[in-house]
């Protein structure tokens, strides 16, 4: 189902913890890491797309969780013609999202990356607001950023103002090398240290991750110990 400019229309969703950390998911296979989305279908709304795909991609009901925003307007990216499928290409041109903001109510073990036989991620992990993207595939990194900006004035005001500075862990490597350059103090913590925990054969993953093989793959490790989440954080006027 495409729009009449080739975009198909499709949800984001950024999922939180009781920490304001998001959940960030590793594709299936690949050292690609995203948030949960997926095609709306026809005859569905928007929110009700976003709550099937929250259950195909990482398990969870919508007693799970708290909806708390999302934007206003569809975000667009277009994808490079390398990855659109030859029948598709001269009338696909990407993607339309709407993107929610959701509060978990449950805890980390209510998630499930089996929950469907077409999982999209083999593993996952919570991380700071403002995910490094230059672990995103690079066609979909404005619309993280847009998505991250709009929805970010939505957590707590003490967030607000220590994601400032969390920012800088969406920059890339080169990036990174030219604050060095101008002085600015590399930073040390988990976000710099991306791919740091081998667990398998050309699979990599960040410390704290919690790795869920394929059935279908000889590829075997055992998952980092998932904590309960804390209390629960009460919803901000916004």
């Amino acid at each position: 189902m495409l729009d009449r400019d080739g975009f198909r229309p499709n949800v984001g969703i950024i999922l939180l913890n009781q920490k304001n950390q998001v959940f960030w998911g590793k594709r299936i296979r690949t050292h690609s890491w995203q948030f949960p989305q997926g095609g709306i279908d026809r005859g569905e709304s928007p929110e009700q797309a976003m709550y099937r795909e929250l259950h195909e991609e990482v398990g969870l009901h919508p007693q799970h969780v708290r909806l708390v925003a999302r934007t206003r307007d569809w975000l667009r990216y277009e994808v490079p013609d390398r990855y659109i499928r030859r029948e598709s290409r001269g009338h696909y041109r990407g993607q339309k999202q709407i993107w929610y903001l959701l509060q978990l109510l449950g805890y980390d073990w209510d998630l499930n990356l089996r929950a469907t036989d077409h999982p999209e991620f083999d593993a996952w992990r919570w991380n700071d607001y403002w995910v490094p993207l230059d672990v995103v595939v690079e066609f979909k990194r404005g619309v993280y950023e847009m998505a991250l900006t709009e929805l970010a004035r939505y957590l707590p005001r003490n967030e607000q103002q220590r994601n400032r500075y969390l920012r800088s862990s969406m920059r890339g490597p080169r990036d990174m090398a030219e604050r060095r350059e101008i002085g600015d103090a590399p930073r040390t913590d988990a976000l710099q240290r991306m791919g740091s925990l081998l667990v398998g054969p050309g699979v990599e993953l960040p410390p704290g991750a919690s790795f869920d093989p394929d059935p279908q793959k000889s590829i075997t490790a055992p998952a980092a110990p998932r904590a309960a989440a804390g209390p629960h954080v009460a919803k901000t006027a916004g």
